[in-house]
């Protein structure tokens, strides 16, 4: 048992050996910055979060053996998907595309892992849009955390970023974090810090000079 958000407690497993022998599965997902421009001159906003998301993706019988957690009281095995599977993500994306296969191509849906935003520019329309999503949801019976998802906004926090119909912003508890972290000492910090300026590269001026 590790501490999760808000001091809540989250089950795991150690899955590195696993890892290792996992060969990575392949699956093209469009880049977070790209999608988020299908957002430009919408009027409302509404992101939804998947209720421990990757639980909800069913392992198959075969693949439990391969998943178990021993504890003092016995053995258990995952039904559902469990967090720190190298090609968890990638399936859980692959599942929700499968869901919506329409929407993102008609330009008011971004799905990211299990991370799902829709715009439209008008209420009614929103309203429409939050009704096939959900119906789509129902039908599949997956459960969203209804905590994390707000309905309606004009601008709101999504994917790293401060969104709106007008502009795409850095959310600034991410920068704050940053400022706050002390100075890189290993590969391992380095390269994680190296990621975060790639992704918000678009904001940060002179980002080539700097590297240099």
């Amino acid at each position: 048992m590790v501490a999760w958000n808000n001091a809540k407690s989250r089950m795991v497993g150690d899955f590195r050996d696993l890892n290792t022998y996992t060969v990575p599965d392949r699956y093209p997902i469009r880049k977070i910055q790209i999608s988020l421009t299908q957002i430009s001159q919408a009027v409302y906003i509404t992101t939804m979060d998947a209720l421990k998301g990757f639980h909800q993706n069913a392992v198959t019988p075969r693949a439990r053996k391969h998943l178990r957690i021993i504890v003092h009281c016995g053995v258990y095995e995952y039904f559902g998907m469990p967090f720190g599977i190298n090609n968890a993500p990638l399936h859980f994306q692959i599942m929700i595309n499968e869901i919506f296969p329409e929407e993102p191509l008609e330009g008011w849906l971004i799905i990211y892992i299990d991370d799902i935003i829709f715009c439209s520019k008008t209420w009614e329309e929103h309203m429409y849009r939050l009704a096939r999503v959900l119906t789509k949801f129902q039908s599949v019976s997956m459960q969203r955390f209804l905590k994390r998802c707000p309905f309606g906004f004009q601008e709101l926090k999504a994917l790293g970023h401060l969104v709106s119909g007008l502009s795409l912003g850095i959310d600034k508890n991410k920068v704050a974090a940053v400022f706050l972290k002390p100075m890189s000492q290993n590969k391992k910090e380095i390269q994680s810090f190296l990621v975060f300026e790639e992704y918000y590269r678009r904001h940060i001026v002179g980002t080539s000079l700097v590297r240099d």
